[in-house]
């Protein structure tokens, strides 16, 4: 995506690019949604890291330099860019892109070790998704859930595990698709209404993150 001199806020569809490695421009802050960073190998993208609301993404260019990743929505998402201004503003930048850092390398770690039920339970929670799987009539909730999430192929990269092994994890979290519930929508633009943080007391009762997926 090309920048403008003077940036403005950017509004990204899901599996829009945000911008691409190699590229100079501004650091931005993601307002809402969440943006996918990945290192480029030939075809293929490597993630490096979630960036969610409130996060800085192209943190390069505190230091003037190129962006070092290429930064995609992971969901539909909104960003702003950030003024640098002096040496003196820039310094709490620094402290949050360093402490961020270390948070959401926790969050990969948590998202590709473990088994694939505990990496899609903990990126349910980063999503913003409620999920009350002892509620009786949480069929609807669940719909809603599979509806927000983004494309089967871009969650099996983010969880390192494949298309297969995701499908089978999420029919083992959610119940099936409800009959009125029609099909998936296709555009995935926003977090669904009604939606809160997600529930996660199944999860402190799960395997540890070092068992085998």
């Amino acid at each position: 995506m090309k920048h403008q001199d003077t940036p403005v806020a950017l509004a990204c569809a899901s599996a829009e690019a945000v911008f691409l490695a190699g590229e100079a421009g501004p650091m931005w802050r993601v307002v809402d949604g969440i943006v996918r960073l990945d290192r480029d190998s030939g075809p293929v993208r490597q993630p490096v890291q979630l960036a969610l609301p409130g996060d800085l993404v192209g943190i390069e260019s505190l230091c003037g330099r190129r962006y070092q990743f290429s930064a995609t929505a992971f969901t539909a998402c909104r960003l702003e860019p950030v003024r640098l201004g002096a040496d003196s503003a820039r310094e709490p930048l620094l402290q949050q892109a360093l402490l961020q850092h270390q948070d959401r390398s926790q969050d990969m770690a948590a998202l590709r070790t473990g088994t694939v039920l505990q990496r899609i339970t903990h990126l349910l929670r980063l999503l913003g998704l409620e999920w009350h799987p002892a509620d009786l009539a949480w069929g609807d909730n669940a719909d809603a859930i599979r509806e927000a999430l983004p494309a089967l192929r871009e969650v099996a990269q983010v969880v390192d595990a494949k298309t297969e092994t995701v499908c089978r994890a999420l029919a083992q979290l959610l119940p099936p698709r409800s009959r009125k519930s029609g099909p998936v929508r296709s555009d995935r633009f926003g977090p669904v209404a009604g939606l809160g943080r997600l529930t996660t007391g199944w999860a402190a009762n799960a395997a540890p993150l070092g068992a085998a997926a």
